[in-house]
C-alpha cells in the first residue's frame, strides 16, 4: 500500500487534499502531522478520522525534528512527503514573524533532511505565488520569475522554496514545488478575505477592505489546487516549480460586493480601512507548465463556486463559530 506523509493535513487546503486523494486512491495510506496552531483544526476531517482505516493522525511541530524522527524510520518510511504546513496570514506575520521563520524555513529544512536520508522516493513542496512580489498592470508570473517577497510570510515561503531548490541541486533529492494563486471553498479559515466577508455580512457587521480595495487576486477554488497537486505529485519533474492558477483575476472590493449581492446585504456595511503594510497591489499566475506539460486546467467556475462557498459558511456555523473565539 502506498504511504504519504501530509504535513499540515488539518488546514484549509491540507484537509481537502487528503479527503480528495483518500477517495481517489483505495491503495494510500495517509499520516496526517499537524501542530493543530489556529488555523489547524482537527475536526476538519472528522468525516475520515476514525472511520477511514487508511488515515492517521499525529499532532507535531514539523519545527521540532525528534518529533518527526520515528515517522521516517523502519517500515513506517513513506513513499512521498507533501508539506502544507504553513504559517500563512500575512498580517500575523508582521506581528509575530519568529512564527513563521520556525514553522516554514526550520520545518521545511527538518523535513527535507529527514525525507532525504530516509530515501522517500518524492517531496512535493506546497508554496504560494505571494513569493514573487507584486505585478504592475499587465503580465502575469511565470515560474521564471524573480523571487521578490515582500512581507514575512512570503519571505519565509521563498526561503523554504530555496532550501527545496538546493535539496534538489545539491543532494540530487527529488523535490517538486507548487506555487498557487489564492484559494477560497470549504473549511477556509474565518480571518481570510472570503469566509470573513462571508461571517461579517451574514451577521450585519462591517465588512473591513484594505486600502482602495482594488487590489487584484487570481481565485481557484481549493478542489481544483488539489488535484493539480496530485497531478505534480504523480507527473512533476524532479527539481521543478509548477505554478497552479485559474486565470481569474479580482479586485478584493468586487468580490466583497459579490459576496454582499449573494447575501442580500447592502454595501453600506463596506469600510475601507488602513492598507497593510507591504501590501502586494496585483498577482496573476501564468499554468501554462501545467496545462502543456501535465495536461491540467482548473475546471471549476468561479461564480458558481463563491455561490457554494457562501452556501457552505451559512451551512456550517458550527464548524467556523468557535474558530471567533480563538
Amino acid at each position: 500500500m502506498t504511504h504519504w506523509i501530509v504535513t499540515g493535513g488539518c488546514g484549509f487546503i491540507g484537509s481537502n487534499f487528503i479527503r480528495l486523494a483518500l477517495t481517489r486512491q483505495d491503495d494510500l495510506r495517509i499520516t496526517n502531522v499537524d501542530l493543530l496552531t489556529y488555523a489547524g483544526n482537527r475536526e476538519n476531517l472528522n468525516d475520515i478520522e476514525g472511520t477511514n482505516e487508511r488515515y492517521q493522525f499525529v499532532q507535531a511541530d514539523i519545527a521540532d525534528r525528534e518529533a518527526l524522527v520515528s515517522l521516517f524510520e523502519g517500515f513506517s518510511r513513506p513513499d512521498a512527503v507533501l508539506n502544507f504546513a504553513a504559517e500563512s496570514h500575512v498580517d500575523r506575520s508582521i506581528s509575530d514573524p519568529g512564527r513563521f521563520i520556525s514553522t516554514n524555513i526550520v520545518g521545511t529544512a527538518h523535513l527535507l533532511e529527514l525525507a532525504r536520508d530516509a530515501g522517500v522516493p518524492r517531496f512535493l513542496q506546497v508554496s504560494t505565488d505571494e513569493v514573487y512580489g507584486s505585478l504592475g498592470a499587465d503580465g502575469k508570473f511565470t515560474e521564471e520569475s524573480h523571487i521578490q517577497p515582500n512581507s514575512p510570510y512570503s519571505a519565509s515561503k521563498a526561503s523554504a522554496d530555496l532550501l527545496a531548490r538546493a535539496a534538489f541541486h545539491t543532494f540530487g533529492q527529488d523535490v517538486v514545488v507548487t506555487r498557487c494563486s489564492n484559494n477560497y471553498g470549504p473549511y477556509q479559515f474565518p480571518e481570510k478575505l472570503i469566509p470573513l466577508m462571508i461571517v461579517n455580512a451574514m451577521h450585519d457587521q462591517s465588512l473591513p477592505v484594505y486600502g482602495d480595495g482594488k487590489n487584484v487576486r487570481d481565485w481557484i477554488h481549493v478542489e481544483d489546487h488539489c488535484e493539480a497537486i496530485l497531478r505534480v505529485l504523480d507527473d512533476g519533474k524532479a527539481g521543478a516549480v509548477y505554478n497552479i492558477g485559474s486565470d481569474n483575476e479580482w479586485e478584493n472590493i468586487s468580490i466583497v460586493k459579490e459576496i454582499l449581492r449573494l447575501l442580500d446585504k447592502p454595501e453600506s456595511l463596506i469600510e475601507f480601512v488602513i492598507d497593510r503594510p507591504g501590501h502586494d497591489r496585483r498577482y496573476a499566475i501564468d499554468s501554462s507548465r501545467m496545462n502543456n506539460e501535465l495536461n491540467w486546467h482548473a475546471t471549476r467556475d468561479f461564480s458558481r463556486g463563491l455561490e457554494e462557498t457562501v452556501a457552505w459558511f451559512r451551512e456550517n456555523e458550527a464548524w467556523w463559530k468557535p474558530l471567533l473565539k480563538g
